[in-house]
């Protein structure tokens, strides 16, 4: 696995850094993010190490969807641990994102006990996910344009089956409105998501508005942000990545 790390500048090198997971999305490696965000002038401001994982494993030796297809196989991890052939020898992606990948960046580097987490898309699917599942773990988390309900959309459903298999109960652990809707109001993590109002993707893949809706009918407080304009693009995670950075920097 390759991973890219962006390090601020250090004042006091005995002091552990906060740290943001960025999680990418569909068709997306670790280089997306550090070349398009912009984010880099202002993490330096306040910081912030980026820690900028690829989208799923890589090699020749990896599976991949048969038809190239965009949205299975390399470059569509989906941030699952996945339990069917071929997939489950290696996309094992949520165990990376939650327990190796952290273990390596706290043996490499100084980082506080807690983390944020973000991401675009799927990406914003894997943040959300993660988060909820492990708030112990991670102070706040940010998401553009996130897959909030897999279970009930294209990509989510063609991941999953392919992935978990057809038992749609397992598929919960990894649904964002599902787990929002069972943890309830009481288990709360700090949560900002942005969605573009002219993104494609927003009514076919359902993104952003469900959870949402479970937010407003369990009384869940978190802020919803929709923006006239603004496509599915990294124009759009450029325009506001630096409010979501301070928005972390504050529970960080």
């Amino acid at each position: 696995m390759q991973f890219s790390v962006y390090i601020p500048p250090i004042v006091n090198p005995d002091e552990k850094l906060p740290a943001l997971y960025w999680l990418s999305g569909l068709t997306c490696t670790d280089e997306n993010f550090s070349a398009k965000a912009g984010a880099q002038r202002v993490a330096a401001e306040l910081g912030i190490m980026l820690i900028m994982p690829d989208t799923s494993p890589r090699g020749d030796h990896i599976p991949d969807a048969a038809d190239a297809a965009y949205d299975l196989g390399l470059g569509a991890g989906f941030y699952i641990n996945a339990t069917q052939e071929p997939w489950h020898d290696h996309y094992q992606m949520y165990d990376y994102i939650v327990d190796e990948l952290p273990a390596l960046i706290n043996k490499e580097f100084k980082v506080k006990a807690k983390s944020a987490i973000a991401g675009h898309s799927m990406g914003g699917h894997g943040a959300l996910t993660i988060a909820l599942s492990n708030m112990k773990q991670y102070c706040s988390v940010s998401a553009f344009a996130p897959i909030v309900n897999p279970s009930d959309c294209q990509w989510g459903q063609k991941a999953f089956s392919n992935y978990l298999g057809d038992k749609q109960r397992d598929w919960e652990a990894y649904d964002s409105c599902a787990l929002m809707r069972q943890q309830g109001k009481f288990l709360h993590i700090p949560m900002l998501v942005d969605q573009g109002l002219d993104d494609n993707f927003y009514h076919t893949q359902k993104l952003t508005k469900p959870l949402e809706d479970v937010a407003l009918e369990i009384g869940y407080e978190a802020e919803f942000r929709y923006h006239v304009g603004y496509d599915h693009s990294y124009f759009f995670v450029a325009s506001f990545i630096e409010e979501h950075l301070r928005f972390h920097a504050k529970h960080l």
